[in-house]
């Protein structure tokens, strides 16, 4: 195990290097989806950025138990205290029960996990399983006095909270600034203050979906769930805990101040965010109705796209930018992309048959060192990528005889490729996106043998015909040695 990998703490804002609590055993919880829609690229970044993690934690040598939660109960419209339940809106417009809607979009969600290659976490617990141990906290919050029950609902005391501690400390923000710009209430809240928010919501009559309580019937609060499940699964005290930048307030600022107010401290030792992927400059997100399902991406039924896409080229467009970074949606980024990850698995393909020599013309180790300390820096894993394409140039040199390459050394760049293309940043060769591989892959390859053997036969017109035909299709024939390779622009 390395002690080399640094981490962007945005509690600190600043990278620190990783120790885990507990070694060889590492903490890991991310908030998983609100289950009431499809997934949509959003999602798929941050479930591709804590599956890096995941991966890459365990290509270091730990042992991790990753926690996900799924939420499927208190999530109200616009992240407030206030309006319908998302999931149960859901199911009143479709004449449904709220669990069939969850399980519906639970299973789309997996299913989409499925295609992208993403792992299972090792615990993927509901809100709605852990009401009892969500009511034990809240009454730990109450007991230290940063809480207070109104009609049969209870609110976090954030005023009362900030006396003795920073409400604002992972987003940067001042509890003052908080306070003036936010709006007076108008007498008609619960609430003493506009910034507290709800531990548990009493229920209406018809609220489907509600427990009993020593307050009343009702339902926890948005908030409430991760505290509850991240420390019942990994502690009181765990390693690291993540999601996309849109939750790190109010929802993580929540958190926070839960688990002091609770518990007595913060329980996160390291805090990680993904950024957002916007459209032409604004943030994609299903509340903008600008956002695209994955189904659309991989089926390419919608407006802003001119064709499918695999599922790996939308995990390959992902991988090259950093997380902390925004990420701009545009098609032609994603055929640049499709582009560039069929190079790259072509080229890994490619380690598999060739023949080592007695020396070697390249040097292996610096290019392992490069990669190394790309995912090292925060899990870089453009960086990276850009270290492996400066290795795909030397394995095309080594299949055109134009390099040399040891037993040892081959052995060394079969196992960088391997380990990082498949095993971290989760890579396959799916149907299709590797030449040879998939039914367009093999007619291609058909047709250039038969390109191969009018120039074997000197016929030299027939095999022009061919190459200007599937550059026509928007296919590059490139002549090698022996044969001729491929690419689709």
């Amino acid at each position: 195990m390395t002690n080399n990998f640094f981490v962007y703490n945005t509690l600190t804002r600043k990278k620190e290097r990783f120790e885990p609590l507990n070694p060889p055993l590492v903490g890991l919880y991310a908030c998983g989806p609100t289950v009431y829609g499809d997934a949509h690229l959003g999602h798929a970044r941050q479930a591709i950025t804590f599956d890096v993690l995941y991966r890459y934690l365990q290509y270091l040598g730990y042992r991790v138990r990753y926690v996900r939660n799924i939420t499927d109960v208190g999530h109200l419209e616009n992240d407030a205290d206030e309006g319908e339940d998302k999931i149960l809106k859901k199911a009143r417009l479709e004449s449904v029960e709220p669990m069939e809607v969850v399980q519906h979009y639970m299973n789309r969600y997996h299913n989409n996990m499925r295609e992208l290659n993403i792992l299972q976490p090792s615990i993927e617990p509901r809100a709605s399983g852990h009401i009892i141990e969500q009511q034990e906290l809240i009454r730990k919050i109450m007991n230290a006095g940063y809480a207070y029950e109104v009609n049969g609902s209870v609110y976090f005391d954030v005023t009362r909270y900030s006396k003795t501690n920073h409400y604002g400390i992972l987003s940067g923000r001042k509890i003052e600034d908080l306070l003036s710009n936010t709006r007076t209430l108008d007498g008609q809240s619960e609430k003493r203050n506009a910034l507290d928010f709800a531990l548990w919501k009493k229920a209406d009559p018809t609220h489907i979906m509600q427990w009993s309580s020593e307050w009343g019937d009702g339902y926890p609060g948005w908030h409430l769930e991760c505290s509850a499940m991240s420390t019942k699964y990994l502690g009181m005290q765990f390693d690291i805990h993540g999601g996309g930048m849109d939750l790190l307030f109010p929802h993580h600022e929540c958190e926070i101040a839960q688990n002091v107010a609770g518990y007595g401290h913060s329980s996160v030792r390291y805090w990680m965010h993904n950024n957002m992927i916007t459209i032409n400059g604004q943030k994609m997100g299903r509340s903008l109705g600008n956002f695209i399902t994955l189904d659309a991406l991989f089926s390419g039924d919608h407006d802003l796209l001119d064709r499918s896409y695999t599922p790996m080229t939308i995990k390959f467009f992902i991988l090259q930018a950093h997380y902390r970074s925004t990420l701009d949606f545009s098609n032609e980024a994603l055929h640049a992309s499709e582009k560039g990850l069929m190079r790259l698995l072509k080229a890994t393909d490619a380690l598999d048959s060739l023949k080592p020599g007695t020396s070697s013309s390249i040097d292996v180790d610096k290019i392992i060192s490069s990669c190394d300390k790309a995912m090292e820096d925060d899990m870089n894993t453009p960086v990276l990528i850009g270290h492996l394409f400066d290795g795909v140039k030397l394995i095309n040199g080594l299949s055109e005889d134009r390099q040399t390459i040891g037993k040892e050394d081959l052995v060394k760049l079969k196992s960088l490729y391997h380990s990082y293309v498949y095993a971290v940043l989760g890579l396959t060769k799916s149907e299709g996106s590797v030449p040879g591989k998939g039914i367009t892959g093999n007619l291609v390859e058909m047709i250039l043998q038969l390109r191969t053997d009018a120039k074997a036969n000197r016929d030299f017109e027939t095999a022009d015909r061919i190459r200007d035909g599937l550059t026509s299709l928007g296919i590059t024939v490139k002549d090698k040695k022996g044969g001729a390779d491929w690419e689709i622009n």
